[in-house]
């Protein structure tokens, strides 16, 4: 797939923000790397090694830091950014806490390239393997959003996503917390965008991360400004 990327002469830029993940970010990285171009990773204020970590192990990629935690919406924006600047064709972004296998990588590219597309969305198998308090809020956004934007993505709040540079410029979002993955929807969804998507592992090791209940009333009433104002 790697030779595909380089017949297409498509610069493949993977995005990666991270917050105290000096744990897992290595193995994220080992797996990543040889699917892109360039690897980016932001660390977003860690209180942890997980900065150093980057630059002791890894230092054919480019480490980016905030002195302080801005959120994921804001480091992913800071990533995306400089990919942009760099020359990246295509933006892959993902997370660093093993919640999403690089081997999937491959599938975004292939299904931008192959199908013209200009977003295109992971969608987890919603299951077992998904914490309740994950699903109910996934599933009361994916519903809204649907509804509200008809734009229909059967998986709202996967972060692993790609999307071409042009696109980029059509749904950098402005939130800076973890509402940046229902904004980019939107954004999309109002630019028309050609979008698609591909099925991912689901892997959950803490079982405390993703998108809650309260997280989703949150983002819903911010859905509404984005609608009405």
């Amino acid at each position: 797939m790697v030779s595909y990327n380089l017949l297409m002469n498509q610069k493949i830029f993977i995005v990666i923000p991270a917050y105290n993940e000096a744990q897992r970010i290595g193995k994220v990285l080992e797996g990543a790397k040889s699917y892109a171009s360039r690897t980016i990773i932001v660390d977003d204020g860690s209180r942890d090694a997980t900065y150093s970590a980057i630059r002791e192990n890894f230092s054919e990629v480019i480490a980016l830091r905030h002195k302080i935690n801005l959120g994921k919406g804001a480091a992913l924006k800071t990533g995306c950014d400089a990919a942009v600047k760099l020359g990246a064709d295509i933006i892959v972004v993902m997370d660093a806490d093993g919640q999403h296998n690089p081997e999937d990588i491959p599938r975004f590219t292939e299904a931008i390239q192959s199908g013209n597309l200009d977003i295109v969305f992971g969608v987890r198998h919603i299951g077992r393997e998904m914490p309740l308090a994950s699903f109910l809020g996934n599933k009361f956004l994916t519903v809204m959003i649907n509804f509200m934007f008809n734009i229909f993505i059967n998986d709202t709040q996967s972060g692993f996503r790609a999307f071409t540079k042009e696109s980029y410029e059509k749904i950098r979002w402005d939130a800076s917390d973890y509402a940046m993955e229902t904004e980019m929807i939107v954004n999309a969804g109002q630019a028309e965008l050609r979008y698609g998507e591909v099925d991912i592992a689901t892997i959950y090791h803490d079982k405390y991360k993703g998108t809650t209940p309260l997280d989703g009333i949150v983002i819903f009433f911010k859905m509404l400004k984005w609608k009405f104002l």
